[in-house]
């Protein structure tokens, strides 16, 4: 069974050859990723309510 030590320390050592993005990357692809989440709830959540519409308009 491999020690946990050992472990931890491979570990320690791949994250320091990460590229880490930049604070200014950062916040540009979390405003994207809010902006894109928002537009696909509002076309998702329209075309709910069309298609909501459209069976109660075939139901009546």
């Amino acid at each position: 069974m491999p020690n946990i030590f050992v472990f931890l320390k491979e570990v320690r050592e791949e994250l320091g050859k990460v590229t880490w993005p930049s604070r200014e990357q950062t916040i540009r692809y979390t405003i994207l990723v809010v902006i894109v989440a928002v537009a696909v709830g509002l076309f998702l959540g329209g075309l709910d309510y069309i298609l909501t519409a459209f069976t109660a308009f075939l139901l009546k």
